[in-house]
């Protein structure tokens, strides 16, 4: 239950967070939000917040790209966060999200000389995908944003009726997920995540230039592949048909985390399971997380003092 939001510059009751109608985002989708996970660690009685500064690095140039300054840092938000999430007294995993947002209440459709605002809450959090082992998945109909039209790097608040329309409409044709091709007609992400398949040994993921959010797991993932399961990673465009002719799918960010693709259109993928390379990925990832591997302690910024 989320009780706490930090909002006007300080922590309040969640009930006392609240904006004007005549907000402009509200009515424009001036935001850009972020999102970012806690992890409870039981036998250390620990809450791990996963990179928020890489995190928030990317929603201040978010914020940057809606011509919005904050007058913060990354480590100013963490900090904020640390306070809220202590606030809250979580022991359990948690999911946070960060909204910068133009407040002004004002009916122009602009983006300079207006006021911006920050808000940040959280709430208890699991699964995003109810089965991460065996996730079903189509292709939208609809295309990718292109960075020409709204800034793909950005989580920008009204692209992602984009990724709404896509989720919808594969969910009501009974499938979990929908993966998105560009304007290009390659494969750029799914409709809330990256994308990975694996061929002949080989992890392959679509470049940025695919319009791609660059995802803070993607980054991860990217070096847990290459250092610790010695698989080569390759950034390049893929296309429909090598989807289906893969070896292992698989999609990864702060809400799905790592889930395997086992199923694309009615096509299994590989033998019809995980793979080999996505379990032990996976297996990686989630120890990562929640501070059982040291060496990949500076990921993790711990909530509750020791």
């Amino acid at each position: 239950m989320t009780r706490f939001a930090y909002f006007g510059s300080r922590i309040v009751p969640i009930e006392d967070a609240k904006v004007s109608v005549m907000t402009h985002a509200l009515n424009y989708g001036t935001a850009v939000f972020g999102g970012i996970r806690g992890y409870w660690n039981e036998e250390e009685g620990q809450l791990y917040v996963f990179r928020p500064l890489d995190h928030f690095k990317r929603f201040l140039q978010s914020a940057s790209l809606l011509r919005m300054e904050l007058g913060h840092t990354p480590q100013s938000l963490t900090d904020i966060v640390t306070e809220l999430l202590r606030t809250e007294g979580f022991r359990e995993n948690c999911y946070i999200r960060p909204l910068a947002y133009k407040s002004a209440l004002n009916i122009s459709v602009r983006l300079h000389e207006l006021e911006s605002a920050l808000t940040i809450f959280s709430l208890p959090f699991g699964s995003y995908t109810a089965n991460e082992t065996g996730v079903h998945v189509a292709f939208s109909a609809w295309r990718r944003v292109d960075d020409n039209a709204i800034p793909a790097r950005g989580k920008i608040a009204g692209a992602y009726v984009n990724s709404a329309l896509s989720s919808t409409d594969v969910r009501l044709a009974g499938y979990d997920e929908a993966l998105v091709l560009n304007e290009d007609g390659h494969v750029s992400e799914m409709s809330v995540a990256n994308f990975f398949i694996v061929r002949d040994g080989v992890a392959i993921t679509p470049p940025v230039q695919s319009n791609v959010l660059e995802g803070i797991v993607r980054r991860s993932v990217i070096q847990l592949l290459r250092d610790e399961l010695g698989v080569t990673v390759v950034e390049r465009n893929i296309d429909r048909s090598e989807v289906y002719l893969a070896d292992e799918c698989f999609m990864c960010g702060t809400g799905v985390q790592i889930c395997a693709i086992t199923n694309v259109e009615h096509r299994a993928i590989g033998a019809g399971g995980m793979g080999d390379i996505t379990g032990r990925l996976r297996a990686l990832f989630f120890d990562i997380v929640a501070g059982k591997v040291e060496k990949y302690r500076g990921w993790l910024a711990p909530v509750y003092p020791k």
